[in-house]
């Protein structure tokens, strides 16, 4: 949908069930935890980080706004918050927050980055929601494919969007990257050398780590694969030429 009718349709749906839930006498605390939480989840349908924290805010911001949340306890506040911290735990705030991989972003990603038949696995680390698995699986269909994720409800998420996929909650820097022909990363500036670093350390020969957008600059990629709308999509294969 055209922006702005993905964060009109949010925030929509959010106060229908908001004043659903009123109407059927539901605390007037856990109405609003449970349409914060539905926004939250519909921030997906944001095509920037911007638009996502405007879809997942929008809600509580305008409940407050209007007065109608006037009855709730000044703790009851804290919820939407909370459920920030459950989506995106802290110990993984240092990562890239919620970035899907747009459609069709890794379009020929297969011609210029080949997979041998025993190298062909592939991991997402960081998955989100799973529209980075989405991409590698129309590029690579034969190819197993997991996803690393740290938040447990978008592993959730993840794993019933993904079914062709292994999703499993876990540290990316933590979990070993050693068993796979590709890592891909949708990370973010500041991560890149640490990136850089433990797929240097862990990937085999012959092994390639794609990153959209976000350049491993202190490397000469093997390849440049053009998103779209634009964006980059890095390519380095192991073992990494040095600039």
């Amino acid at each position: 949908m055209m922006w702005p009718l993905p964060a009109l349709a949010a925030w929509g749906l959010a106060w229908a069930t908001y004043l659903a839930l009123g109407a059927l006498h539901v605390p007037s605390w856990a109405a609003l935890a449970m349409a914060s939480a539905l926004g939250a989840v519909l921030a997906v349908w944001g095509a920037t980080p911007w638009r996502r924290v405007f879809i997942a805010a929008g809600f509580p911001m305008s409940l407050l706004a209007s007065g109608l949340a006037g009855s709730l306890p000044a703790w009851a506040w804290l919820l939407p918050l909370a459920l920030l911290v459950l989506l995106y735990p802290m110990s993984s705030w240092r990562d890239a927050p919620l970035f899907p991989t747009p459609a069709g972003a890794l379009g020929g990603l297969a011609a210029l980055a080949p997979l041998p038949a025993d190298r062909a696995s592939l991991v997402d680390a960081g998955c989100g929601v799973g529209d980075g698995l989405r991409e590698l699986h129309r590029e690579y269909p034969e190819a197993r494919i997991d996803g690393l994720e740290w938040s447990w409800p978008l592993v959730v998420v993840c794993a019933w969007r993904c079914r062709f996929a292994r999703v499993r909650r876990a540290d990316i820097w933590a979990a070993d990257w050693s068993g796979y022909g590709m890592v891909y990363l949708f990370q973010r500036r500041e991560s890149m050398p640490r990136a850089v670093a433990k797929a240097a350390r862990e990937l085999r020969a012959g092994a390639w780590m794609a990153s959209l957008e976000f350049e491993a600059t202190a490397l000469e990629p093997q390849h440049v694969l053009r998103c779209p709308d634009g964006r980059p999509v890095w390519l380095y294969q192991t073992p990494f030429r040095v600039r």
